[in-house]
């Protein structure tokens, strides 16, 4: 430093070590935690939206499903679901379509058609019921005797279909005898045998005390029922034991049979 001139003032700088930084954030990392947010939500909102519209599809295909089902049973939708019918079937049913406030018949479903042709008989007791060789013999004309799909002949129910038939008897006897034995037999003729069979048996044997065989009123009842397979031409038939003691009359007296399965059930 140059004697006799005035000298500068050094500079002096001091630190201060204790002071406090405050960082301050950046509006751009703000702005884009903002963009985020809404990506979220809307992404949230977007699966909410397909869920709803899945299960919007779910049921109108489950409530399409079940009108299919119901439909199966109609005979229009029947006749609609099988183009190959004839030109005539497809002009009836149009004409029942295009004209509902008609008062034409709607024709039976096929299962309901099927159910009215089943076979069956009920057959009441005669004023005459004495038969050959103790068959029992019916009222097969008047009264609540019905015969349908099935044949009648000299005490003989006659088989026109085959199938699984649900078969019936009831006989009444005056038991004024001191000792009276009975049977009550539901036997079947059939092309495979020579012989009658025996399906149904009712036995009994009563014995009197002399007190009660004064008794006018006592009276012997037997009923028979069963299911059994019956082919096209058999006949089944009722015998009868002391039948010369049977109470005739038809409210004491019946023999009946309906077909329960057509066919024959493979074993």
């Amino acid at each position: 430093m140059a004697e006799g001139g005035a000298g500068a003032c050094p500079q002096v700088f001091v630190v201060d070590t204790q002071a406090s930084y405050i960082s301050v954030s950046s509006g751009k990392g703000s702005r884009w935690a903002r963009v985020g947010h809404k990506c979220l939500l809307l992404l949230v909102g977007l699966t909410l939206l397909g869920l709803a519209v899945e299960g919007c599809f779910i049921y109108r295909l489950y409530k399409k499903t079940e009108e299919l089902s119901l439909c199966k049973y109609h005979p229009l939708c029947h006749n609609l679901s099988h183009p190959q019918t004839s030109g005539q079937q497809g002009g009836t049913i149009l004409s029942q379509v295009g004209h509902k406030e008609s008062n034409a018949i709607p024709t039976v479903p096929p299962h309901l058609d099927q159910v009215q042709q089943r076979p069956f008989a009920q057959l009441i007791g005669s004023n005459t019921p004495v038969g050959e060789n103790n068959v029992v013999l019916w009222e097969n004309i008047d009264g609540e005797t019905v015969t349908h799909n099935m044949g009648y002949n000299n005490g003989q129910l006659l088989v026109e279909k085959e199938g699984y038939y649900y078969l019936y008897s009831k006989v009444t006897l005056n038991a004024e005898k001191p000792c009276l034995l009975t049977q009550h037999k539901v036997m079947k003729d059939t092309r495979a045998y020579d012989s009658s069979i025996e399906l149904m048996r009712s036995k009994s044997s009563r014995c009197q005390t002399s007190a009660k065989a004064s008794d006018k009123g006592d009276l012997w009842s037997s009923f028979l029922a069963g299911i059994f397979h019956l082919q096209s031409g058999d006949k089944v038939f009722v015998t009868l034991e002391s039948i010369d003691n049977m109470r005739p009359g038809p409210t004491d007296n019946l023999m009946g049979a309906f077909m329960i399965y057509s066919g024959k059930i493979l074993q």
